[in-house]
C-alpha cells in the first residue's frame, strides 16, 4: 500500500486527486499539509488522517512514501525540491514550475534522490489523442499544417472560480496557466519541438490575470499549433482539430469526423472510425503502480514532458507581456 501525503488543498483538483488515490485500492492518504493551516486541518479531518502544520516534519516521517502537490503554482519549486530531498515520490498538478530554470532545479533534485515523478496530463490518455498521434506519426495526414485545441469555460464570467484563483503571486497566470495547460501539452505531444511562440491575452472582467488567451506556436516540422483558452466563454466545448495536406480530423466533446485522401476513395465524405484506441489509465493510477513496482516515471508524464509544458507557458507569457514573437528553438 502506497502511503501518500496531500500537500495543500489550494488547487481546485486537490479533492478529486485524493479521491482518485483512494479509489486505486493501492494507496492510502496518510497525512495532509497545507500552507493554510485552518484549511488543511479541516481537510485532514474529512480524510480521516493526520494534519501536519510543518512541511519538513511531514516529509521527515517514515510512514510517507509519496506526495501529491496541489500547492500554489509559485510554491511548487520549493515544495517539490524539499519533497525530493526527503526521498518522497512526487505526483504534481500542472504546471511544474513558472520557469524552465526552476524546473531544471526540481529535475536535479528528483534525479539525485532517485524518486519517481509524474505530472497530471490526463488528456494524453484519451482515445482521440492516441488516435491523432498514431495517424500523425504514420503519415495519414500527409504534412501536418495546423493543430488547433480549444479548452475554455466561464469560470470568471459565470462567477464560480474561487477568488484566490486570481492572486497572481500564487497562481503565476490565469486561463492559459491553468486550463490552457491541456492544449499546450497536447500540442507539444502531437507536433514535436517548438520553434517560435506568439500570444495575445486580455482580462475583460478586470481580474489581475489573463481571462481570455490564444497562443500560436510554430513547430520545427512546419506545423502551426493554436491553443485557445478562456475563463469567460459560455458553454464552450473542448475541441481538437488536425489539418494536413492529405487529411483532416475534427473532434468535439466525444464526436469525431475524420477524412483522408485514402478514405475518400471509398467514402466521399467524413467517416467516424468504428475502432478507436483504448483509453489509458489516468495519471494517478499509473503513478501509484510506478511507485509500487519501481518502474520509473510513466510514459508521457515524466520530467521532460513537464519541462516542455513549462517552456511553452513561460514564453507565451513573455509574448503576452512584450507583444513580440519569442524564439524558443534553443
Amino acid at each position: 500500500m502506497l502511503r501518500v501525503a496531500m500537500l495543500s488543498k489550494w488547487h481546485v483538483h486537490a479533492e478529486g486527486y485524493a479521491k482518485e488515490f483512494l479509489e486505486t485500492g493501492k494507496a492510502e492518504i496518510a497525512a495532509v499539509w497545507d500552507e493554510n493551516p485552518a484549511r488543511g486541518e479541516e481537510w485532514a479531518k474529512s480524510l480521516g488522517c493526520d494534519f501536519e502544520p510543518e512541511l519538513d516534519a511531514l516529509l521527515a516521517r517514515g510512514d510517507i512514501d509519496a506526495v501529491c502537490c496541489c500547492a500554489p503554482t509559485t510554491m511548487h519549486k520549493d515544495v517539490l525540491i524539499r519533497a525530493a530531498k526527503a526521498g518522497k515520490h512526487i505526483f504534481t498538478e500542472k504546471t511544474l514550475a513558472c520557469t524552465v530554470k526552476d524546473c531544471r532545479e526540481i529535475e536535479k533534485a528528483v534525479e539525485e534522490n532517485r524518486v519517481t515523478f509524474a505530472i497530471s496530463f490526463p488528456s494524453k490518455a484519451w482515445p482521440i489523442v492516441k488516435f491523432a498521434k498514431e495517424h500523425i506519426d504514420n503519415g495519414d495526414f500527409g504534412t501536418v499544417t495546423t493543430v488547433r485545441i480549444r479548452n475554455a469555460h466561464d469560470g470568471v464570467s459565470g462567477n464560480w472560480l474561487p477568488e484566490y484563483w486570481f492572486v497572481k503571486e500564487d497562481c503565476a497566470g490565469g486561463a492559459m496557466m491553468d486550463l490552457g495547460c491541456h492544449g499546450m501539452y497536447l500540442l507539444a505531444h502531437l507536433c514535436g519541438k517548438p520553434k517560435k511562440i506568439t500570444g495575445i491575452a486580455n482580462s475583460i472582467f478586470g481580474t489581475p490575470v489573463d481571462e481570455n488567451a490564444v497562443s500560436l506556436i510554430e513547430f520545427e516540422n512546419g506545423a502551426i499549433g493554436i491553443s485557445e483558452t478562456s475563463f469567460v466563454s459560455f458553454s464552450s466545448p473542448f475541441r481538437i482539430e488536425v489539418h494536413g495536406t492529405d487529411g483532416i480530423l475534427l473532434w468535439q466533446d466525444g464526436e469525431m469526423k475524420y477524412k483522408t485522401k485514402n478514405t475518400q476513395k471509398y467514402n466521399g465524405g467524413f467517416i467516424t472510425p468504428e475502432v478507436m484506441p483504448e483509453k489509458d489509465d489516468s495519471p494517478i493510477p499509473r503513478f501509484v503502480d510506478a511507485c509500487i513496482n519501481g518502474t520509473g516515471s510513466p510514459d508521457g508524464l515524466g520530467m521532460s514532458d513537464a519541462i516542455e509544458l513549462a517552456r511553452l507557458l513561460e514564453n507565451t507569457y513573455v509574448s503576452y507581456e512584450t507583444g513580440k514573437t519569442v524564439d524558443i528553438s534553443n
